[in-house]
């Protein structure tokens, strides 16, 4: 049995038409609620640092690591930029799972000691360096 697909004014007719309904009360359409992931924790110059630090990784290889050159890591080091939001994604998985990213990225795996994410004040997720 081969189902036709309506013509695209048929089903614009149609669409409008149960627009319409929906807006007299006369049809109730469902809501499909779906979760929506948490945005990247943030993470300031100092944090950064202590984190290549620990992971005893050169800028360079820390910058490749990431995809991302020098040039970019240490301007995050110095505070005049800030990681994107796919590279702070990055980074946590790096932070929760570092022997899973340096085996997909062809480094000896490492393990990460010291840093947690945390709610901040203002209600924003961001890397913190726990206290040894």
């Amino acid at each position: 049995m081969t189902k036709t697909r309506k013509p695209l004014a048929e089903r614009i007719r149609i669409g409008l038409e149960e627009a319409l309904a929906h807006a007299r009360g006369e049809l109730t359409l469902k809501t499909i609620v779906h979760e929506h992931p948490t945005a990247p924790p943030e993470i300031d110059a100092k944090t950064l640092i202590a984190l290549r630090t620990e992971a005893a990784m050169s800028q360079a290889v820390f910058a490749m690591m990431l995809s991302t050159s020098t040039k970019t890591v240490q301007s995050w080091e110095q505070g005049v930029r800030i990681p994107s939001m796919a590279t702070r994604r990055l980074i946590q998985v790096f932070v929760e799972q570092p022997e899973a990213v340096c085996k997909v990225v062809g480094l000896t795996p490492i393990r990460l000691k010291g840093f947690s994410i945390r709610v901040s004040s203002n209600g924003k997720r961001r890397f913190i360096q726990e206290p040894a």
